[in-house]
């Protein structure tokens, strides 16, 4: 950074921010970017990474794109900016098309400064389309570890944003995350062209925070918190559990003893969770019982309290969750009471993502019974209820074809279209236009097919039918959208792709797909059993859970569960369970999968299904009312599995 460009950060720093100076690791992160340079910023949670790419943003010529899959961090910053004079706005599921065409009309004048997106944004072509005329100064990737397959919330769609950010012409990316290890850094810095020089890790260790592991039982766990709740003195508290059935229960089970508490999780509607949020930030004492659902791009500053019910899913989820408590500074607790009967329950996270070879196969039948160079489209949403095959682990099994390249992928397209006129008829839209312009959208209008209030088209179909391209007939509707003549709505999204290659053998195809899926079940089986080993570990925890990080420290912490008490801890053993064959009736399961075969005819299918684990398939098959259905919830899945063979 030159001296000049220096000044001027630090002087945006002060007036717009309010900030005497830079946090840790922001100076080199913003020196990397006013360069030119791509960079990727590994800071803990709360410790500053938005200014990396809000303050930046001001000093470039051109617009900022902010990726994220956070819409309470997108709304919450968006806010803040706002109120500083700062043009910044968000596209995502939540917002009119008054306020999508405002954005768009912001965006093309060159005004805005930052626009916040969801991944899932640029499955959007007319999105595409517009990014593609606008000079894009910064691509910022916020939680980047989720383009590591490696990673623990492994994304598809991330692997997707290097490409995009690259056929955007984005002159420089930004990638940020608070949890990722070092062999996830490396996949970071691979997928984004980000220099290690760049790279700037401030490290973990939290100095304000007690870390507490409490070996608890699964029927004593409930009193034991709201013993904790009590004895200690009140403050802002977060308890996180893994169910939402649980989170209801917990919470009721707190306000009838007397304490500040609601339930949160993702099954709630919009506005009963920002009722609970709101009514969480404005407290010093209330107190929270959420999943996962809840936390991420929340910035309260005061949580004293995190408590984990239930075990978290991984290192790094713990690691996030805590990562929530005391960001001011001022000392704060943290405790997991730590049970073995919580693993059933997080295995199955990961074991329902898990395809059936029989799956894989005919997926690959599907998509290579064409010839190499065709061009073809795909239902992503068809092919998983085909297949029994969840979307998100269809995407990434797309995406594994596409990285070993065996496929392309292009624009992703809507083949359905709905509008309306916003007011008046179809004949006042046209009577804005003139004489050719007029006769084309009248033959437009027409090849559609129109209800009592919508007309709905397939712009491939209109497209042949008139006799034009494609990408006029969405352009055309896209331009009457904008200037708030017709009401606009998309369906059914298509993925386009290209046969690149076809495998020289399908067999090998199939086996590598299914060894890579039967890697990451593994992979988060651990990820559990590095919690326990936490629990237990003989020594520092705080070392020992900053280690797994990639940061050594020298001496024991003094503020966690053995540096306060000098033993490692055992875990009870869990709850004694009789035999599988006293819990499930084999023949009315035999007898069921013999009348389900597409959901239950394979031990994989049964096992899931045992397991209370959902599939595309048992789903539409409505299995999920019946009485076997998470019959074995609380069993390990490998073992109900061997049952099932």
């Amino acid at each position: 950074m030159t001296m000049n460009t220096s000044s001027n950060a630090r002087t945006l720093l002060l007036e717009r921010f309010g900030f005497p100076d830079f946090r840790p690791g922001q100076e080199q992160v913003v020196e990397a970017l006013i360069a030119g340079r791509s960079a990727l910023a590994v800071f803990p949670t709360g410790a500053g990474k938005s200014l990396c790419y809000q303050l930046p943003a001001l000093l470039l010529d051109g617009v900022t794109v902010v990726v994220s899959p956070l819409i309470a961090l997108m709304k919450d910053q968006i806010d803040a900016l706002v109120s500083r004079g700062i043009d910044a706005a968000r596209l995502d599921s939540s917002i009119g098309a008054d306020e999508v065409r405002n954005v768009s009309d912001r965006l093309a004048a060159g005004s805005l400064k930052l626009l916040y997106v969801a991944p899932e944004r640029f499955n959007n072509e007319r999105f595409l389309d517009q990014l593609e005329r606008t000079k894009i100064s910064l691509f910022a990737v916020d939680e980047a570890h989720c383009i590591s397959e490696w990673g623990h919330n492994f994304r598809p769609d991330y692997l997707k944003l290097a490409a995009r950010a690259h056929e955007l012409g984005a002159e420089r990316v930004l990638a940020l995350t608070a949890t990722a290890t070092p062999a996830v850094v490396a996949d970071i810095c691979a997928g984004f062209g980000i220099a290690e020089a760049d790279s700037i890790v401030t490290g973990f260790y939290r100095p304000n925070l007690t870390l507490l592991t409490t070996p608890a039982s699964a029927s004593e766990r409930e009193q034991v918190l709201i013993d904790r709740l009590r004895e200690r003195p009140a403050g802002s508290t977060i308890v996180y559990v893994t169910l939402q059935r649980t989170a209801l229960r917990v919470a009721s089970l707190l306000a009838a003893a007397g304490l500040p508490a609601r339930p949160y999780h993702a099954g709630m509607s919009p506005e009963d969770r920002v009722a609970t949020q709101e009514w969480w930030m404005a407290s010093g004492t209330n107190v929270v019982v959420a999943t996962i659902a809840f936390g991420m791009g929340i910035d309260k500053a005061d949580v004293r309290y995190v408590y984990h019910l239930n075990l978290p899913k991984g290192l790094e989820s713990y690691s996030q969750e805590i990562g929530r408590a005391g960001r001011d500074g001022a000392p704060s607790i943290c405790e997991l009471f730590a049970c073995n009967d919580d693993v059933p329950a997080l295995e199955n996270f990961s074991y329902g993502d898990t395809p059936t070879r029989e799956a894989i196969g005919g997926l690959l039948d599907d998509v290579f019974a064409r010839e190499e160079g065709a061009q073809f489209a795909v239902s992503e949403y068809e092919l998983s209820g085909q297949f029994d095959v969840r979307p998100l682990v269809l995407k990434t099994v797309f995406t594994y074809l596409e990285l070993d390249g065996f496929l392309r992928q292009g624009t992703p397209f809507y083949a359905g279209y709905s509008f309306r006129p916003v007011s008046g008829s179809f004949e006042e839209v046209v009577a804005a236009f003139d004489v050719d312009r007029a006769d084309f959208l009248r033959r437009l209008f027409a090849s559609g097919k129109t209800g009592r209030v919508w007309t709905g088209l397939d712009p491939e179909e209109s497209a042949r039918v008139l006799g034009e391209e494609r990408s006029r007939i969405v352009a055309a509707l896209g331009h009457l959208e904008r200037r708030g003549l017709i009401e606009l709505r998309v369906a059914d999204a298509r993925q386009r792709y290209t046969i690149l290659a076809r495998p020289d053998s399908t067999v090998e195809l199939i086996d590598r797909l299914v060894e890579r899926f039967a890697l990451r079940e593994q992979a988060e089986a651990r990820r559990i059993q590095q919690v326990i080993a936490l629990v237990t570990n003989d020594g520092c925890q705080v070392n020992a859970l900053v280690a797994y990080f990639g940061e050594q420290r020298g001496e024991p912490c003094r503020h966690c569960t053995f540096c306060l008490g000098g033993v490692a801890q055992q875990l009870p053993l869990g709850t004694p369970l009789p035999a599988l064959d006293e819990v499930v009736d084999r023949s009315l399961l035999q007898e069921l999968a013999a009348a389900q075969p597409d959901a239950l005819g394979l031990p994989r299918q049964r096992a899931r299904f045992l397991c209370g684990i959902t599939s595309p398939a048992t789903s539409r098959a409505k299995l999920t009312r019946g009485g076997l259905f998470g019959a074995l919830a609380d069993r390990h899945f490998a073992d109900v599995l061997a049952w099932c063979e």
